[in-house]
C-alpha cells in the first residue's frame, strides 16, 4: 500500500502547489503561472534526484530512445493539456470544460490497458466509474447552464484535455519503467528531473518568441515562485513513485481525493452552504477512492 501512501501525498502537497498558482496569477498571468511549476522546479527536481542517487548508493539509469519518446509524449500531453485549459479560462465555457476534464481516470485507465496492458479488475473498473461521477457531479455547471453544459463545443474541448491529461500520466509511467536499472526511487526521480527540464526548455522557447514580456514579469518575481515550485516538484516526485508502484489508473483515481483536500482548503468543507449536489459528489469520490484503495 506504499503506492497509496505517495498517492495522498501527492495530492495533498498538488493542493498547496494549485493555492501557491493561484496567488501568482495577478502578477503574472495564467501562462506565467502555470510556468513557474516548471522553471522553478526542474532545480528541486535535480536535488531529489541526487538525493536519491546518494542515498541508495545507486548509479543513474541508462536512457534509451524508449525512455526519451515516452518522456516527450508525456511532457508534451501535459502542456498540450494545460494549453487548452488555459483557452477556456477566460470563458463562460470554463466550468463546463474542466467538468468534461474530470474524465481523466476513466481514460488513463484505457490508454494503460491499450499501451501498457495495465490489468484492471472489476473492482478498480467500479471505482473509477464511481469516483469519477462524483468529481463530475462537484465540477458541473448548475442548472441555469444546462443548454452550455450539453453543447458540443465545452465538451470536446474538456474531454480532449482530459485524454491528453491521462497520456501524459501514462507516458510518464511508461518512461520510469523503461530506464535501464535503478530501484523505484531512482527510477521515479530521474523521469521527474529529465521531465520538468524538457517542459522548461520547451515553455522557455515558446515565451521568448510569443511572450517575452511575461517571461520577464516571471523572472523578477521568482522569490514567491520558488516555494511554488518546490511544492510542484515533491508533488510530482510523489506522483511518479506512485507509478513506479502501481497502474497509473489506481493512481488517478485514488488522487481523485485532491477534491477533497481542495474543499478543506477553501474552508467549504465545514460550512453548511453545501448543495446536495456537491454532498452527492463528494460522497461518490469518498467511495470511489475507498473501492481503489481495496481493488
Amino acid at each position: 500500500m506504499l503506492w497509496a501512501v505517495f498517492t495522498v501525498t501527492a495530492a495533498a502537497l498538488q493542493t498547496a502547489r494549485n493555492a501557491m498558482q493561484r496567488d501568482l496569477v495577478a502578477t503574472l498571468g495564467t501562462i506565467g503561472a502555470t510556468q513557474v511549476r516548471f522553471l522553478f522546479g526542474w532545480p528541486f527536481a535535480v536535488l531529489l534526484l541526487g538525493l536519491a542517487l546518494a542515498s541508495t548508493g545507486q548509479p543513474l539509469p541508462g536512457a534509451s530512445t524508449t525512455f526519451l519518446l515516452w518522456l516527450l509524449l508525456g511532457a508534451g500531453c501535459q502542456i498540450g493539456a494545460t494549453a487548452l485549459m488555459l483557452q477556456t479560462m477566460g470563458s463562460r465555457s470554463f466550468v463546463v470544460t474542466t467538468a468534461y476534464t474530470k474524465t481523466e481516470p476513466v481514460q488513463v485507465a484505457l490508454f494503460g490497458l491499450i499501451f501498457l496492458g495495465d490489468h484492471l479488475t472489476p473492482l478498480l473498473v467500479a471505482a473509477i466509474v464511481v469516483a469519477t461521477a462524483g468529481v463530475m457531479l462537484l465540477a458541473w455547471p448548475k442548472a441555469g447552464a444546462a443548454r452550455e453544459a450539453m453543447s458540443i463545443g465545452p465538451a470536446l474541448m474538456g474531454l480532449s484535455a482530459g485524454a491528453l491529461f491521462a497520456l501524459s500520466a501514462i507516458g510518464f509511467r511508461a518512461a520510469i519503467h523503461a530506464l535501464d536499472g535503478g530501484g523505484a526511487w531512482v527510477r521515479a526521480s530521474t523521469t521527474l528531473a529529465a521531465g520538468l527540464i524538457l517542459q522548461t526548455l520547451i515553455l522557455l522557447i515558446y515565451m521568448a518568441i510569443f511572450d517575452r514580456p511575461t517571461l520577464a514579469a516571471t523572472m523578477r518575481a521568482w522569490r514567491p515562485s520558488l516555494f511554488a515550485g518546490l511544492m510542484g516538484a515533491l508533488a510530482s516526485q510523489f506522483w511518479f513513485l506512485g507509478f513506479a508502484l502501481t497502474t497509473a489508473a489506481r493512481v488517478r483515481t485514488l488522487a481523485l481525493i485532491e477534491v477533497l483536500f481542495a474543499f478543506a482548503v477553501s474552508g467549504r468543507l465545514f460550512k453548511e452552504t453545501l448543495s446536495h449536489r456537491e454532498v452527492t459528489g463528494l460522497a461518490l469520490v469518498v467511495v470511489g477512492v475507498a473501492m481503489a484503495l481495496n481493488a
